[in-house]
């Protein structure tokens, strides 16, 4: 018997995108070509951006498609600085997706940014007064603020309408990374106040390899790769016609079944945060108690390392993780868990477990019937 745990990192692909991805795999035709081939692909793609707009409150116009979550953050943050010059200062929560943090560093170190990481409390939540703090020190020097919308590891849901509105106030671009959220949270790019919102398809059962940028029309970054000018002129790239068509399919299941979806994942959460907290009564569940993202559960466990944890649990058939998949493998104590002010040993030593559409009560048994002795076994390793 095995558990998957681990939907924040990956999903198992729906079958109406494995459907509509298929459907175009054996299709010949790139979509920037005048022939017949080139215009069926043509079709297939608009036809796709406009199912996305629709489902997720935006105009065909603004879906820039993308090769995933990764590049779309690069674009709204790089591409929105550069065109925000001469402003150096970029405000970013503390708590921020690598895919952002790291091109916002990169911006610091290479181009003569002035990165700021806004504090978060003891949840992970950036407050909206610590946001308008930071903005209001010098309003015109800023260049973009970026905040995403849920944490991909303690699943805190941040106040985004509401720290939209405040950069807006100063007439600041405000980028959000929702792709932690598409399928578990409503989503709408207009009433987000949003000038950027990325979303991948590999979160929400779409297929690897392809996200987009819902960028506001009166939004022109510059662009990061540079070629035939395809999608606004600001994502140059033969777009994958199959991987779109899939994308767009994920989007429309993921939106029309969001609220039961949200049912869902808040009973089976809720019980499994019940029952690790029975089963390991000295853990510690982080983030925000509330106001979480339906599907995760994030926890520290005295006096253990996550990656022993991990381990552990996979070799009993439960696969979960120790924070981000997209830096997995590199041993070093959650950014976090230390923003939120969590000292190196607890932040080390927590799991992280997803819960997607494929979930049932049964990934909870199996977690719980072997947590206890992992827990245990850990523990004698770290003391040993």
């Amino acid at each position: 018997m095995s558990a998957y745990l681990d939907h924040a990192a990956t999903t198992p692909m729906l079958p109406e995108a494995i459907a509509a991805m298929t459907e175009q795999l054996g299709q010949v035709g790139n979509a920037s070509s005048l022939h017949a081939a080139g215009r069926h692909a043509r079709r297939v793609v608009e036809e796709s951006r406009e199912s996305i707009a629709e489902a997720l409150g935006a105009r065909p116009s603004e879906v820039v498609f993308t090769s995933g979550g990764t590049e779309a953050d690069n674009l709204a943050v790089k591409g929105l600085y550069w065109s925000r010059a001469p402003r150096r200062r970029l405000l970013l929560s503390s708590v921020e997706h690598h895919a952002a943090l790291d091109p916002a560093q990169w911006l610091a170190d290479r181009q003569g940014a002035e990165l700021e990481l806004l504090a978060v409390d003891e949840y992970g939540k950036l407050h909206p007064d610590t946001l308008r703090a930071a903005i209001e020190r010098d309003p015109d020097s800023v260049a973009m603020v970026s905040v995403m919308w849920a944490n991909n590891e303690v699943g805190t849901i941040q106040p985004v309408r509401v720290l939209a509105a405040i950069a807006h106030d100063h007439g600041i671009p405000f980028h959000t990374d929702a792709v932690q959220v598409l399928g578990q949270l409503p989503v709408s790019f207009a009433a987000s106040g949003a000038d950027a919102l990325t979303i991948s398809g590999h979160k929400i059962g779409g297929p690897m390899g392809v996200g987009a940028l819902l960028l506001g029309r009166s939004m022109t970054p510059a662009p990061v790769l540079h070629g035939g000018g395809q999608e606004r002129d600001v994502r140059s790239g033969t777009l994958d016609t199959p991987a779109i068509a899939g994308l767009a399919a994920a989007v429309q299941v993921a939106v029309r079944d969001q609220e039961e979806q949200r049912e869902h994942l808040t009973k089976l959460r809720d019980e499994l945060i019940e029952r690790v907290r029975l089963a390991v009564p000295d853990v510690i569940l982080n983030g925000d108690p509330v106001d979480r993202l339906p599907g995760n559960a994030h926890f520290s466990f005295p006096g253990c390392e996550g990656d022993a944890l991990l381990m552990l649990l996979d070799a009993k058939g439960v696969e979960c993780s120790t924070g981000s998949a997209c830096s997995a493998g590199v041993a070093q104590p959650s950014h976090v868990l230390l923003a939120m002010g969590a000292d190196s040993l607890r932040a080390r030593g927590s799991l992280r477990f997803t819960l997607g559409h494929t979930s049932t009560k049964d990934d909870i048994d199996r977690l719980v019937e072997v947590l206890p002795a992992v827990v245990e076994r850990a523990r004698r390793a770290g003391l040993s």
